[in-house]
């Protein structure tokens, strides 16, 4: 379960995460990869969602370039819908491991 909490600093809306049920095997490896960085558990995470959000930004942008760059290249070529590629996969016995 997450909770969101908004309340305000300076203005500003600060957000609160509660993350529940968390292995206390999986704590205990957070802990000590914030401690190598000499970061609390909540600085690192907070590092690491910070990073996530800027690199996915990044990586979406970067992609929507390269796209437009071979749009152009690809226009002519014969397309395999996805749906048959998936289907194809799934009767070779691949499954989605989402």
């Amino acid at each position: 379960m997450t909770t969101i909490w908004y309340p305000m600093r300076g203005g500003e809306p600060i957000v609160t995460i509660n993350v529940r049920r968390l292995d206390e095997d999986v704590v205990a490896h957070l802990k000590w990869r914030a401690s190598l960085n000499n970061l609390s558990l909540e600085g690192d995470a907070r590092h690491n969602l910070e990073f996530a959000a800027d690199a996915t930004a990044a990586k979406q942008a970067a992609f929507r370039g390269a796209m437009e760059l071979l749009r152009p290249l690809t226009e002519r070529r014969k397309q395999t819908p996805a749906e048959v590629l998936i289907r194809e996969d799934r009767d070779r016995g691949h499954r989605d491991n989402f």
